[in-house]
């Protein structure tokens, strides 16, 4: 049987570990896990241990971690710089859908097009969190602030690079073509797509244009296509 599963940044700092008051209510009164019971736990840095509850109570859970083991990181890297969304609900989708595939970073984009741009970094970070918990991961993607298309393209950006966009283009490849590349970072454009000239400053940036198949697709749709092919 699986063990309960968790996350706490702290992990492996001290001979035990507290709990935040969240995670040990979801232990103690959701589960109803007692002490001398086992859970298991990662920092999200790669590190994981199972470790016994030493004390449990509705607002306390400490837990005596055992042999720590470390995963070492991905082969692939993927970053995927994505426009914002006027649907908060799809843009939860797709992190979470993001993060369980293997995304290990993403950058919300603040494009012409962007209709909306408040963005509650704190409550998508906790999406990412569960996302990692549920797909049983020991790396927590890493989530960065909103920022402008024109700032990123500025960013330097170590790898492979590319852009989806609708503009029919006779340079796009298909993105299977990059399949095995094990540092990319991806580029997907808002409701509306990215204007000519975010296009142009893209190819500038060295972004290569690929197609993500025959349809065009939402969003976060083609979010969630291009982490599919990227990171599997």
């Amino acid at each position: 049987m699986e063990l309960p599963f968790f996350y706490a940044p702290a992990l492996g700092s001290a001979p035990t570990l507290t709990l935040d008051e969240d995670t040990a209510r979801h232990i103690t009164q959701v589960l109803r896990m007692q002490a001398g019971e086992r859970v298991g736990v990662t920092d999200g840095k790669g590190a994981f241990s199972e470790c016994t509850i030493a004390t449990a109570s509705k607002k306390t859970c400490i837990l005596i971690p055992e042999t720590i083991r470390h995963q070492p990181p991905p082969r692939k890297q993927i970053t995927l710089a994505i426009a914002l969304l006027k649907n908060k609900s799809r843009m939860e989708w797709f992190f979470e859908k993001a993060t369980e595939l293997g995304v290990q970073r993403f950058v919300p984009l603040i494009t012409q097009r962007t209709e909306r741009q408040v963005f509650r970094t704190d409550r998508m970070q906790g999406i990412l969190i569960s996302a990692m918990l549920q797909s049983q991961q020991y790396r927590l993607p890493e989530m960065c602030e909103p920022v402008p298309f024109s700032t990123f393209m500025q960013e330097p950006v170590e790898g492979c690079r590319l852009i989806a966009h609708c503009n029919t283009d006779d340079t796009k490849v298909s993105i299977t073509r990059y399949q095995q590349e094990a540092r990319v970072t991806m580029l997907i454009g808002p409701e509306g797509d990215f204007t000519p000239a975010e296009i142009e400053q893209a190819l500038a940036a060295g972004y290569q244009p690929v197609s993500l198949g025959s349809t065009r697709l939402r969003t976060e749709t083609a979010g969630v296509a291009a982490a599919a092919w990227l990171c599997i």
